[in-house]
């Protein structure tokens, strides 16, 4: 028998979740249109990377694998001999595709403060995002520095944390307030989701040199409430995870608005947050919310999404939004996570999920065939939850 994650369609109402396609902003958001989808089969590899004797991962929010398979984590760890309050927490660490560990890459760097994200270019230049020093550091395939965005602030001229005031500080060129992801289109023009402090995406050429940014602070078209993750497909449609608003937003590359969507599968209740409290049955907060995004490599046809720590799912989905199976759910165990901080998919079948709040990375195998069989059976199912629930005068996306 099939497994469906929820078994009935409900609608619920709930203020501040994420706008329609066309809403325009200061509109109030519509109610929230609860689906199901199947749950996908898949394996998770216990102890894939091997860490040396006597080492251990911190919050792990980052995790990328480049062409030769090798697997790099950025992990929120080296810092037992600071402070106990703001002490760096970054170390970028390689492994081999067996989970061998290589080497730390650019031990002890100035650019060094708070891991956020990793990413690997067509090139397998290694791209480490720092939100804690407001920088953007290119390394190439050997650990060397090659190219920095940012700066972080001085350390003899009164660093402090940036505020979160409101209305938001203009963002400005060339500098960031905490930012959180980086892709490249087909011309190599790079993008940068920034962040939890602005509310934008900076773009690039391919030499480095500035072009323009789009985005400000809020819940329209175009708007951001912490652009938590960014994509882009073969195509060069820019998909932007508006983790605040529960919606990824698509653009072209110059920023116009294309489209937007969102992942309204209902959770499982029964499940309970790993950090911080479960929200009250019915409750969609967080639900969709896209923490995480990756489109694996060579192919433009599916990606790959992660939630919060609560529900905590990983999504399969075509480029569309539509939901082709989920994986997982909230908890500490093996093939449960804390939320999926950020997803590494080297194939469609195969990916590495970083979790924070679990201080690890889980290597997840999807069971081929069963996993296509899922995602047709998801999309025949939502067709026919769609005809009961029209005879039974509820609303019901896909």
């Amino acid at each position: 028998m099939k497994r469906f994650v929820c078994g009935v369609v409900v609608v619920l109402s709930l203020c501040g979740l994420s706008p329609a396609r066309g809403q325009r902003a200061g509109d109030q958001p519509p109610p929230a249109r609860m689906t199901t989808a199947p749950e996908i089969p898949f394996d998770s590899v216990p102890d894939f990377l091997k860490l040396p004797d006597g080492m251990n991962f911190g919050e792990v929010p980052g995790v990328a694998v480049n062409s030769k398979g090798h697997v790099f984590v950025f992990t929120r760890s080296n810092s037992a001999y600071g402070p106990a309050y703001g002490p760096t927490a970054a170390q970028l660490l390689e492994f081999g595709p067996k989970g061998e560990f290589i080497r730390e890459v650019g031990k002890q760097l100035y650019g060094w403060s708070f891991a956020h994200s990793v990413r690997i270019d067509k090139d397998d230049n290694i791209w480490a995002i720092d939100k804690g020093s407001d920088m953007v550091i290119k390394f190439t395939g050997a650990g060397r520095v090659q190219w920095v965005f940012g700066r972080r602030q001085e350390s003899a001229d009164g660093a402090r944390p940036w505020q979160h005031v409101d209305p938001p500080l203009p963002a400005r060129d060339g500098l960031f307030r905490q930012p959180t992801d980086v892709a490249w289109d087909s011309k190599g023009n790079l993008y940068i989701t920034d962040g939890y402090v602005d509310s934008r995406v900076a773009k690039y050429d391919r030499n480095g040199d500035w072009v323009k940014q789009w985005g400000t602070k809020g819940s329209g078209p175009g708007q951001f409430d912490t652009p938590h993750s960014i994509v882009i497909d073969r195509s060069d449609n820019v998909y932007v995870g508006d983790r605040g608003n529960r919606r990824v937003q698509v653009f072209d590359t110059d920023g116009n608005f294309l489209r937007q969507w969102t992942v309204d599968v209902a959770p499982d209740f029964a499940t309970r947050a790993v950090n911080g409290p479960t929200p009250r049955a019915g409750s969609v907060q967080g639900v969709g919310a896209p923490n995480a995004l990756c489109i694996p490599p060579n192919q433009n046809a599916v990606m790959f999404l992660g939630e919060s720590t609560w529900p905590g799912r990983v999504f399969k989905l075509a480029l569309d939004g539509t939901v082709i199976g989920v994986i997982g759910k909230a908890g500490r165990n093996l093939k449960q996570f804390s939320g999926a901080h950020a997803i590494a998919c080297p194939t469609e079948n195969e990916i590495y999920v970083a979790e924070s709040s679990n201080w690890r990375v889980q290597k997840i195998v999807l069971r081929q065939g069963r996993a296509g069989q899922a995602g047709q059976a998801g999309r025949a199912d939502a067709v026919g939850l769609a005809r009961l629930a029209g005879r039974a005068g509820l609303s019901v996306e896909h």
